[in-house]
């Protein structure tokens, strides 16, 4: 225990600092560490519920870091021809004008979706912590464990792919042309709508600190609840739970393109990123015998 407590302290205290003279640090990041020592520190039981949960400090982490080297300083970056291929293929007509999905939803919106718009978009990262906090508490930690390690590699296969071809999101076709400004900064795009609705700006609060914009495809907005998904069938839970589950992961698909935060096509690349990642971790689990052996000390350390 006194091993672990000086890994954990000196951990936040490393990457409190870390965030501070590189990425800038911002009060969600003080949070999200003082909950973890609180967890930690609290009872044995929620000290493994945070070792459980320490995925999702990782992804936090690997996120801001895409600060450091914007992807389109990588690859050049895809506007224009993911504008003309969304149209070719998912273009609405009317009026003898071929527009992608999201600018005919730019032009045809109303406040109940709005409102179930911005519902559904803010279950993108709590959706699969409130699942794995679900099978952890009714004893199916493994899975808990796996969901979220599994959400963790999705993410890594996610960025990487936002730095082999660097995609502009539909909102910055629609407003700013297909010239590239890489001082444009984060935008709420059509879930604006959601906070002017509710009169609290949400999702103006979140897309201000957007690391980088051009980093639309995959969408893994769409990727993370069908994560949940999958783990929910996984670990057998009652169909009311996977149906919500998946209700919900079909909404976000829905939000990302009536919002034009993500195109159809970002949406597809999103899915098969989820689905490619969970089965490329399942079987590094199960198969790869060094990754195996950590995994297991890890499930008999949060069981």
């Amino acid at each position: 225990m006194k091993k672990d407590t000086i890994i954990v302290l000196i951990g936040t205290a490393a990457f409190l600092l870390f965030q501070w003279l590189v990425v800038g640090l911002i009060p969600g990041h003080v949070i999200m560490a003082a909950l973890f020592n609180i967890l930690f520190f609290a009872h044995p039981i929620t000290r493994k519920l945070a070792m459980t949960l320490l995925p999702f400090v990782f992804f936090e982490m690997f996120y801001d870091w895409m600060r450091l080297y914007p992807n389109y300083l990588v690859n050049p970056i895809d506007i224009q021809p993911i504008y003309d291929a969304e149209t070719a293929l998912f273009g609405i007509t009317v009026e003898g004008v071929k527009m992608t999905p999201c600018e005919y939803f730019c032009q045809h919106n109303n406040a109940v979706a709005d409102l179930f718009a911005g519902l559904f978009y803010l279950c993108w990262v709590p959706g699969p912590i409130a699942l794995a906090f679900w099978l952890f508490s009714t004893g199916k930690r493994n899975y808990a464990l796996r969901l979220t390690w599994a959400f963790l590699f999705v993410n890594v296969i996610g960025f990487i792919g936002y730095y082999i071809h660097p995609t502009a999101p539909p909102w910055y076709a629609i407003n700013f042309g297909f010239e590239p400004d890489f001082s444009t900064p984060g935008n709420v795009a059509g879930l604006g709508r959601f906070d002017n609705l509710i009169g609290v700006p949400v999702f103006s609060s979140i897309y201000v600190n957007n690391s980088n914009i051009f980093a639309a495809m995959p969408s893994l907005h769409a990727a993370y609840m069908l994560v949940a998904t999958i783990y929910a069938i996984i670990s057998r839970q009652s169909k009311w739970i996977i149906a919500l589950c998946a209700f919900v992961t079909v909404g976000i698909w829905w939000t990302a393109v009536y919002t034009a935060h993500h195109y159809i096509i970002d949406v597809i690349f999103g899915i098969l990123t989820a689905i490619v990642g969970v089965s490329l971790f399942e079987t590094l689990v199960r198969c790869c015998q060094p990754i195996k052996r950590v995994y297991e000390r890890y499930v008999k350390y949060i069981e």
